[in-house]
């Protein structure tokens, strides 16, 4: 008969253990420039806080693509999976504007695309001066070189992202 009870205890145990996992204080950090904490895992819930890139978090819970987090300053809400990573990223304003891609995207998980603060931002400013060099000296066509001055000078918001984001229901604005 006290076997049964052990089993028993056991079994409800492991039950429980897998029912609730422990996160042990997982840190996570803040990738995106636009990043808030919400009251529920939804984008269209009230807005508890504005995070700011770099900021800690402590993983408390997740459901589905959203975790429950507390600040440093012991608020605890709700944040979209893509707007924050294990990596600390480095805090750098690219364009010192805070306008292009910058970290609005790069926190998405899920998502075998990366790239560093450095190749982002040559990408951003188009060739660097080796690179046009190089490209006079093989004989690239100007009509190429002025193509891709062209696309760099064009700029992306964090709000035209932002908009187009919520507008094709993409990430934490999915349904």
């Amino acid at each position: 008969m006290k076997k049964w009870h052990v089993l028993v205890v056991f079994l409800f145990l492991t039950a429980a253990a897998t029912a609730f996992p422990v996160f042990a204080a997982t840190p996570l950090y803040v990738t995106s420039d636009t990043a808030e904490l919400k009251s529920e895992s939804s984008s269209a819930s009230e807005t508890l806080a504005e995070l700011s890139r770099g900021a800690e978090l402590t993983l408390e819970a997740t459901d589905g693509r959203w975790y429950r987090v507390t600040t440093a300053d012991n608020l605890t809400g709700w944040i979209y999976r893509g707007r924050v990573s294990e990596e600390k990223p480095e805090i750098e304003d690219i364009e010192g504007d805070g306008a292009g891609l910058g970290g609005l995207l790069g926190g998405l998980t899920g998502s075998d695309i990366s790239a560093d603060a450095a190749s982002s931002s040559r990408s951003i400013r188009g060739l660097s001066p080796e690179a046009r060099k190089y490209a006079e000296s093989t004989g690239t066509p100007q009509q190429t070189q002025d193509a891709l001055d062209f696309v760099t000078s064009l700029a992306v918001t964090d709000a035209d992202i932002e908009q187009f984001l919520k507008q094709e229901k993409i990430g934490e604005y999915s349904e």
